[in-house]
């Protein structure tokens, strides 16, 4: 980056600095509280039963719906852009992959995380392997979870509960609201410059550029 060509926030004093950090902070602290607001609301939603018989590819082999589970109450699964036929998968799905945390700390709270795709397993390992990913990847080609999901051909992020044998549906999400949990756009967003995409409301003459072109696989940064 060109430091003497980008535009820099404004320099002030530390008192001048802390009092305009103190009057941020009352503001980040009514969006915490609405945030919780907003997940006691989601708690709350009603569900629905998932009675069609999915059949995915594991590593382990054939797997059902149920069995996604790992003997767990709760299951998240986002659904992975990979197509059949596709050489790798898709940079953003990639990118959220990248930034999911060590799942101990999932499953401690009886909760699995797992991606899906409609590729088949055989072209999911290799890009899995290349990529170093622990997380559990089933394949959903052959069927219409997806498109029943609501994901499509696209991304999402599904949640289920179990009940003993009944899987229900409770949650589903896509877009920015996939994007908001990704930890670097968090921490990007706490940065002067942000995600330094044009879309964003930033003063002028901050870096930016049209969103998604600087993505890439983590193996292809230079």
């Amino acid at each position: 980056m060109d430091t003497k060509n980008t535009a820099l926030p404004q320099i002030v004093s530390e008192t001048e600095w802390m009092d305009a950090r103190d009057k941020l902070l009352v503001k980040e602290k009514e969006l915490t509280r609405a945030l919780d607001a907003l997940a006691a609301e989601r708690r709350r939603l009603p569900m629905v039963r998932i009675d069609k018989d999915y059949m995915f590819e594991g590593p382990g082999g054939p797997a059902r719906l149920l069995d996604l589970f790992d003997g767990r109450r709760q299951l998240v699964v986002y659904h992975f852009m990979m197509a059949p036929g596709a050489s790798q998968g898709c940079t953003g799905c990639s990118s959220f992959v990248d930034n999911i945390g060590h799942l101990a700390h999932l499953n401690a709270r009886d909760t699995t995380f797992i991606l899906v795709s409609p590729a088949p397993l055989s072209q999911i390992q290799p890009f899995k392997d290349r990529m170093g990913w622990n997380v559990p990847w089933f394949s959903s080609n052959g069927n219409e979870f997806n498109n029943d999901m609501g994901a499509g051909d696209g991304f999402g992020l599904s949640v289920f509960l179990r009940d003993g044998d009944e899987v229900f549906r409770t949650y589903f999400t896509a877009s920015r609201g996939v994007d908001r949990i990704r930890a670097d756009f968090n921490l990007l967003d706490l940065t002067p410059f942000g995600r330094q995409e044009t879309w964003e409301d930033s003063p002028e003459g901050w870096p930016q550029t049209q969103p998604y072109i600087w993505w890439r696989l983590h193996d292809d940064y230079r």
